[in-house]
């Protein structure tokens, strides 16, 4: 038995979009970001500071990362999130972390002391 062919529709022809999507044909969500990334940004307040975060599925994830919380990489593909100081400068300062590191962050991590 030979695979299923798609038929090409003529370019008259109306189509259908996919739910969840923008436009027909697009992998993308409406409202997606430009830098592939589709969950919405959400603010957190931490001991540390106010922080934007922002959940990257793993079809968005097209790079790998290496997590600040465990120091592993982050394979292209695999769910995570996007953290930066909700204040911050730039782009410069986003760190892509796993989730469980993300919220394990402030008990592997006590504050600095300064000056001891």
């Amino acid at each position: 038995m030979s695979p299923r062919r798609a038929r090409r529709l003529p370019d008259a022809a109306p189509r259908r979009s996919r739910p969840g999507t923008g436009r027909a044909g697009t992998g993308r969500a409406a409202g997606g970001s430009p830098d592939g990334a589709v969950g919405p940004e959400q603010a957190e307040s931490w001991p540390d500071g106010d922080w934007v975060v922002r959940l990257v599925p793993g079809a968005a994830s097209v790079k790998s990362y290496r997590c600040p919380g465990c120091d592993q990489e982050i394979p292209a593909g695999t769910a995570h999130l996007v953290a930066w100081p909700r204040l911050s400068p730039g782009p410069s300062e986003r760190r892509h972390w796993h989730r469980p590191c993300w919220d394990r962050r402030m008990q592997r991590r006590p504050g600095r002391r300064v000056g001891r």
